[in-house]
């Protein structure tokens, strides 16, 4: 017999079954909890029914516990459950024709405990595969049934991670739970992805997502235009998160050479893995000259920066191999926009003026604008490695710019000039801020003035020295200055004042 323990608002199931003969050994079992709590229990205790025409040699109790609404303080389970448990087991008809013959007598409560009775070791577990789908079928499946079902698939699918099996195994049972119509409101793949790097198994996360596209399993990919899901990109975003910026980049490329056909998400998070690769690269050079400045450690040779430069050569090489990758698979326009964002970040942690301007440009043309302060950035590298042309196209933005995006704009252009050693073009910058009202700030004046200072001891050329002076003079920024030269080939000191 099964019992009934009746509660308001909550009740509690236990149902026992045993055969003949009870064994002495105990095998737990506890499946992951959900909201719907279900838990199984294999014990030797007291028993409530026996029947010998079901199978196995295992006393089983069954717990579950679940909040309701119904009034009634206790009521009698059917004897149709226990008669589908036999049907079922005997294994002479499709569980489908029993379900259907019993679907009067069986109520939801009992169809759910009829899934946990074969999601057991040693039972069927194909069996209750083939209830859900008749539930789905018969349109008997809600919210808390498909919670236990999924809930006893990541049972099924830890378990195979546990013992070792080959990722062929999980992905049949991801493509089995297909089959019966098993779609939850998330993604089953990411949710195993997760499993296995919660288990540390990250490298059977990456050979699970490798099977998963040898074998052209389906995933939700998100919104039509392809801007979010598949498990590749959300393995490579895993990765990105732990730091791995290298690994998750060459996850993606991987595939990709081997003839596999990540989503096209995926491109986009390498890129973006890129980015910050390059970023932390660029953080970690600069620490180490600041180091190297300190006497801490030895300054770098010719091998050392060709060596930096030869990461960061790949890493863009790489990055650009991504992009065209997206074109290629026929992404939507829309993404386009988001690849030259991430080429562009990619220039500008490298420090590639020429190349960070072109996306730019790249970017306006397929109607996305970049925010001003890269523009700013960009005119900064630019000005550094004194690349005149794209300076000039860069500063054609200021004609209409407000008097404090001005200032803004060529402040970035004097630091880069100042930055690459370039103080005669810094100098003039200043002059031009000064004609046009916009004060520079006191560091960067003082840079500019003692940067020419050192450049009249090595070439003599005072002209340059001598206007700017002036014109921090006239704008109020100094006080009048004496300016000494001595010629040694006349024993002649010369004083001017500015």
């Amino acid at each position: 017999m099964a019992y009934l323990q009746g509660f308001t608002p909550t009740l509690k199931l236990g149902f026992v079954f045993s055969s003949l003969v009870s064994p002495k050994q105990r095998h737990p079992l506890v499946f992951p909890s959900s909201k719907c709590g279900f838990s199984l229990k294999f014990n030797d205790g007291s028993f409530k029914f026996q029947n010998p025409l079901i199978k196995g040699t295992k006393s089983v109790e069954l717990d579950r516990f679940v909040t309701s609404d119904d009034e009634e303080e206790e009521e009698e389970m059917g004897d149709g459950f226990l008669e589908a448990i036999e049907e079922l087991e005997r294994m002479t008809r499709e569980p489908s024709d029993v379900l259907e013959e019993m679907n009067d007598r069986l109520s939801a409560r009992e169809l759910q405990l009829v899934l946990v009775y074969f999601s057991q070791d040693g039972r069927d577990s194909w069996c209750a595969l083939e209830v859900f789908d008749w539930l789905r079928k018969e349109n008997r499946v809600d919210k808390e049934t498909m919670e236990l079902m999924v809930s006893i698939m990541c049972g099924w699918v830890k378990k195979l991670i546990q013992e070792q099996h080959g990722v062929g195994d999980v992905v049949d049972l991801l493509v089995d739970m297909d089959c019966v119509g098993l779609r939850p409101g998330f993604s089953m793949i990411e949710k195993v992805i997760s499993l296995y790097w919660d288990m540390g198994e990250k490298e059977g996360a990456a050979l699970f997502v490798e099977e998963v596209l040898r074998r052209g399993v389906s995933w939700n990919e998100g919104d039509p235009q392809g801007h979010k899901g598949g498990p590749t990109g959300y393995l490579a975003w895993k990765m990105m998160a732990e730091g791995d910026y290298k690994g998750a980049v060459r996850l993606v490329i991987r595939f990709r050479e081997a003839g596999l056909k990540p989503e096209i998400y995926s491109y986009l998070v390498a890129m973006t893995a890129i980015v910050k690769e390059l970023n932390e690269f660029a953080k970690a050079l600069r620490k180490l000259k600041s180091f190297a400045r300190a006497g801490l450690v030895t300054e770098f040779d010719r091998e050392d920066v060709e060596l930096a430069e030869n990461y960061q050569s790949e890493l863009l090489a790489d990055g650009a191999r991504l992009s065209n990758w997206v074109i290629q698979d026929g992404s939507h326009p829309s993404l386009h926009g988001a690849i030259h964002e991430r080429l562009l970040a990619m220039y500008i942690c490298a420090g590639h003026g020429i190349e960070a301007e072109k996306q730019l440009w790249e970017m306006k043309l397929v109607g996305k604008e970049a925010d001003r302060g890269l523009y700013d950035i960009v005119l900064a590298i630019c000005a550094s490695q004194k690349e005149t042309a794209a300076t000039g196209r860069l500063m054609t933005q200021l004609e209409f710019a407000s008097s404090a995006q001005k200032k803004k704009s060529l402040s970035w252009l004097l630091r880069g000039y100042i930055k690459g050693g370039h103080f005669n073009e810094a100098a003039e910058t200043v002059m031009k801020m000064l004609e046009l009202g916009i004060y520079p700030e006191y560091l960067d004046r003082v840079a500019v003035v003692q940067g020419l200072r050192k450049r009249v001891h090595q070439n003599g050329n005072l002209d340059t020295y001598f206007k700017l002076c002036k014109s921090l003079s006239e704008a109020n920024l100094i006080g009048p200055c004496l300016v000494y030269l001595y010629t040694r080939k006349y024993k002649l000191w010369v004083v001017k004042m500015v």
